[in-house]
């Protein structure tokens, strides 16, 4: 059982989806094959992917669609299988950027500044990504030019 909080931001993410679909994402997920009609639509899709992420905080796709399985199932009877899913989400790939794109545009804080941008600065150490079984032996020293001899 969700709880109605949840259930309110389910319905909300939905009717986002659906207004931003027709205005401007059915361009984008067009689709030029006799299933331009399927069962479970790709704002469907998009609300799934977008609730499960933003209030579990679940990120890979099998967390998703298992949430989605468990939880939503009365919500969205005709949830597609794991493959189909995974399927449709790669597909809608363009829309959710577009997405992304609109709810920077119309949600930004006053206060935010475009010309600005933040990096990480953190350095990596390549020595701790990899075990030391399969880190091979230093080819070439550091600050040695080989073109100079």
């Amino acid at each position: 059982m969700i709880p109605k909080d949840k259930i309110y931001k389910l319905i909300a993410i939905y009717l986002y989806i659906c207004d931003l679909y027709e205005s401007e994402l059915k361009h984008i997920c067009q689709r030029f094959s006799n299933n331009c009609d399927p069962d479970f639509t790709d704002q469907e899709i998009l609300t799934i992917y977008l609730f499960v992420m933003h209030t579990e905080q679940k990120i890979k796709l099998n967390q998703i669609h298992l949430f989605a399985k468990d939880y939503l199932l009365s919500w969205f009877p005709r949830l597609p299988s794991y493959e189909a899913f995974i399927m449709r989400i790669n597909r809608l790939s363009e829309a959710l950027k577009h997405i992304a794109n609109a709810m920077l545009a119309n949600h930004c804080p006053n206060d935010c500044c475009f010309d600005t941008s933040l990096l990480d600065s953190a350095p990596v150490n390549e020595r701790e990504l990899w075990p030391k079984k399969s880190r091979t032996r230093v080819i070439v020293r550091p600050r040695t030019c080989t073109t100079m001899g």
